[in-house]
């Protein structure tokens, strides 16, 4: 895949920190004329309020208001919601990003517990054969979260840590959690420009 096509793509956004990251994916694929579904866990929700103070009970609005003006389209599934459509194989999207993925998420896929629709989703993109790429944000690592991560590796799933860059010489935050949003979609297949790459511009070492 290397055009921007009218695609699908499944968003998680779990209760790591970091969940800035999953916003600006989501915002990115939007700006690209995708669709987004979405699935948030609960303590995904309450990092959303203690990160980026998305404050209010009423989350459909908060959604609207952040990610209601791009030319995509997005779908917001309940956590709790194993009947949405993403949890069925016959469902067709491209593929899933779980972007912070907490540990206890990552646990979940790398052992098929299905007991919710973000751990159903990602489960259907490894029975299908489709695209799952984890961006676990969690340090120390102990031997179980290596284990774990080890595990969906050899499933083909794509690890993508939470790691800035600096060869690009970053100046605002915006500058780094764009970096890795970039390494994601090069990940998939998709165009951007979001930073600088390496010896593009004459980046010294």
């Amino acid at each position: 895949m290397t055009d921007n096509r009218k695609r699908s793509w499944v968003v998680g956004i779990t209760g790591a920190s970091g969940s800035i990251y999953g916003v600006r994916l989501i915002q990115v694929l939007l700006s690209m004329d995708m669709d987004v579904h979405l699935v948030i866990s609960n303590a995904g929700w309450r990092v959303l309020k203690e990160e980026l103070g998305w404050q209010g009970t009423h989350r459909e609005d908060l959604l609207q208001q952040h990610f209601g003006a791009y030319a995509g389209s997005y779908t917001y599934h309940a956590i709790g919601d194993i009947g949405a459509g993403i949890a069925s194989g016959s469902y067709l999207v491209e593929g899933m990003i779980i972007m912070p993925c907490s540990m206890g998420t990552l646990s979940s896929v790398a052992h098929g517990a299905s007991d919710n629709l973000m751990a159903r989703a990602a489960d259907v993109m490894l029975k299908e054969g489709r695209p799952l790429l984890l961006v676990p944000r969690e340090t120390p690592l102990h031997a179980i979260h290596l284990e774990n991560m080890l595990t969906l590796s050899r499933l083909g799933v794509k690890i993508i840590p939470a790691m800035p860059a600096f060869y690009f010489h970053p100046q605002t935050l915006e500058d780094l959690v764009d970096f890795l949003v970039g390494k994601v979609l090069d990940s998939v297949g998709i165009q951007h420009e979001l930073f600088t790459r390496w010896g593009d511009h004459d980046v010294q070492a």
